[in-house]
């Protein structure tokens, strides 16, 4: 993995969506699933612990949901009505014995309208949104089903002067022996270092009950020790490969892997007071002076070329006015109209990581775009932080002590679905830290087109009104769009059963090895 550390393995991951990836999906089940099997067309949400779900035709902020039967965590105990209450609570009621912190951040700000969960009875549960949201069902992707019976042993042996300490040491103890209901589970947890999983062969879904006997995740910052690592036969799946590496990958006999996926590589750009980029011809010259084409040859060809956070003829790409392009001429008269040349540069900063989930290749990539917007009369320095700091400083906000003077921030982002590829970013609802809204950015029309594209139930309606959002958006440029991800991960030739599905995500559950 890229990631410094092993992502949280108690239910809710932390080291962004690489842990959704590696230790979400395969130890974990949610409502809703991404369909991973296809390599050929968008991935879509599909029945997970939910066999169907409906929003109340009289009060659209109230929605039910039908369990699957018969599903067991690994701890042996029952998946039902009462455990999809207790997980709601775990990260919204306070009061709640398992309500967790740490949990909050990386689950509230990913379904920010869900309030409440009600049990109906045993296979049925009521969940209600603060407003009408068409988005809900997609949000609970993130929401993982821990078990509340291996948690209360956890609890009850737990030391504690108070039921929160109690409550915090039970958390860290599940977190070295987790229980849910995915198809692999835990067998062995070092922090730092390694974690082994095993096949749950008793998963429900037979198309997803591993083949292995173990697979074994291992932390690696580094894309050249991770290279090392796949050529020397220390693993056999690496992510991010380093691209001058691809063709010696290649020559041992080993795979390539990527596809077009929604995942966007950007800046994120303050709003806040002061901010260099509160000039929108400042915001337009730096989407223009970025050479893109270049940018690919440095990656050996593994990333797309944006047009925006969706690329033309998607269902929300709407037209928009501004045209996303290399044309240093017209960004270099903008930004002599904004007063800066060359030889008088506006000094911005922007934070970033040396490595981290889907952050490609973050220092390398970050540097040619610095050398390709000096051009125009940028001055840009970096403040380079740990990946999983970088990424809880994104919902800290511009205005935080955090960002250590940044007035643009460098995390990537999935884009599959409304909420994660635009709402998040744009909505003055999403104010940090709320969600992630770093840069304050939003005014009184994003709302509104927001607030039409969630309230719409019917799919066409609500791809119309997404597309003049992310139009909108592109024109206003509170990002500079640098690349779409590809995903690229080379795995041995022996690894079979891999799909690299147009998606963020990817299914461990159907591999085997010959």
């Amino acid at each position: 993995m890229t990631a410094a550390d092993i992502p949280r393995t108690l239910g809710q991951p932390d080291q962004g969506f690489e842990g959704n990836r590696f230790t979400g999906i395969p130890l974990y089940d949610a409502l809703v699933h991404w369909d991973l099997s296809k390599a050929d067309a968008p991935s879509v949400p599909v029945p997970g612990l939910a066999l169907s779900w409906a929003v109340d035709a009289k009060d659209k902020t109230k929605w039910v949901f039908k369990l699957r039967p018969n599903v067991k965590f690994h701890d042996g105990s029952a998946f039902n009505a009462d455990a999809v209450v207790w997980n709601v609570r775990k990260v919204l009621d306070k009061d709640a014995p398992q309500f967790d912190a740490s949990q909050v951040g990386v689950t509230a700000s990913r379904m920010p309208t869900l309030r409440s969960a009600k049990k109906i009875d045993d296979l049925t549960v009521e969940l209600v949104t603060s407003e009408p949201d068409a988005f809900l069902p997609l949000n609970l992707t993130n929401l993982f089903m821990a078990s509340p019976a291996h948690w209360q042993k956890k609890f009850d042996a737990a030391a504690g002067a108070t039921p929160a300490d109690k409550a915090k040491a039970a958390w860290t103890a599940f977190a070295a022996d987790a229980s849910g209901s995915g198809p692999y589970r835990m067998t062995r947890f070092v922090a730092r270092e390694r974690l082994e999983l095993a096949p749950n062969k008793a998963y429900w879904d037979p198309k997803r009950t591993p083949k292995i006997d173990k697979l074994v995740l291992l932390p690696m910052p580094e894309a050249n020790a991770r290279t090392a690592a796949l050529l020397s036969g220390q693993v056999d799946w690496i992510e991010a490969p380093a691209p001058d590496a691809m063709a010696a990958i290649q020559a041992r006999g080993h795979k390539i892997y990527f596809n077009q996926q929604p995942h966007v590589w950007p800046w994120q750009l303050s709003f806040a007071e002061g901010s260099p980029w509160l000039d929108k011809r400042v915001r337009h010259a730096a989407n223009l002076c970025v050479d893109r084409t270049g940018l690919l040859k440095l990656l050996g060809g593994m990333m797309a070329i944006p047009k925006g956070t969706v690329p033309p003829g998607h269902p929300w790409w709407g037209n928009p006015k501004f045209d996303i392009r290399y044309d240093p001429a017209e960004g270099k008269k903008l930004m002599a109209e904004a007063g800066h040349t060359p030889a008088k540069p506006l000094k911005v900063k922007v934070q970033i990581s040396a490595s981290g989930s889907g952050q490609m290749q973050p220092l390398p990539m970050n540097e040619f775009v610095q050398q390709s917007l000096k051009q125009c009369g940028f001055d840009v320095q970096f403040d380079v932080i740990e990946w999983n700091t970088l990424f809880t400083n994104w919902r800290k906000g511009a205005k935080d002590p955090s960002a250590n003077g940044a007035n643009a921030i460098n995390v990537s982002f999935a884009a599959m679905d409304p909420f994660f590829a635009m709402v998040r970013f744009t909505s003055t609802k999403t104010f940090p830290p709320v969600s992630n809204n770093w840069g304050y950015f939003g005014n009184a029309e994003i709302d509104k087109l927001i607030a039409d594209a969630r309230g719409s139930f019917d799919d066409k309606a609500r791809d119309a009104a997404l597309a003049k959002l992310h139009a909108r958006i592109v024109e206003e440029a509170p990002f500079v769009w640098i690349a779409h991800d590809v995903g690229p991960r080379a795995i041995a030739a022996k690894v079979k059963g891999v799909v690299q599905p147009r998606s963020w995500f990817i299914d461990l559950a159907p591999l085997s090895i010959d």
